[in-house]
């Protein structure tokens, strides 16, 4: 079982901050907290909600992830494949079914 570095927790805590910033106004913050070769993303809303979002699974390096999907109706996380995707891309996704789209 690879450990996550701590370089590469900064960098995706960083990136996936960033691009929430960028992208997801209707998110006030994004937390990530490790345990073992797993981060833990969570969401919090403009009212303090937090919402588990997404479990990346370390692969060897900062854009090498497997990815699982928080199920609130199961209360768990599960796995899907993403060849391609970015870390980005599969949290645009995870936020799409959480959080919603922009209000016009």
């Amino acid at each position: 079982m690879p450990t996550i570095p701590e370089s590469t927790k900064t960098s995706l805590a960083q990136r996936l901050r960033a691009h929430a910033k960028d992208n997801w106004p209707q998110l006030v913050a994004v937390h990530v907290r490790y345990h073992g070769q797993f981060a833990y993303v969570d969401g919090e809303l403009t009212d303090g909600e937090r919402l588990p979002l997404m479990r990346l699974r370390y692969g060897g390096s900062a854009h090498r992830w497997g990815t699982a999907i928080y199920v609130a109706s199961k209360d768990k996380y599960e796995n899907q494949i993403w060849l391609s995707a970015s870390t980005e891309e599969v949290f645009d996704l995870v936020c799409d079914l959480h959080v919603g789209p922009i209000a016009p």
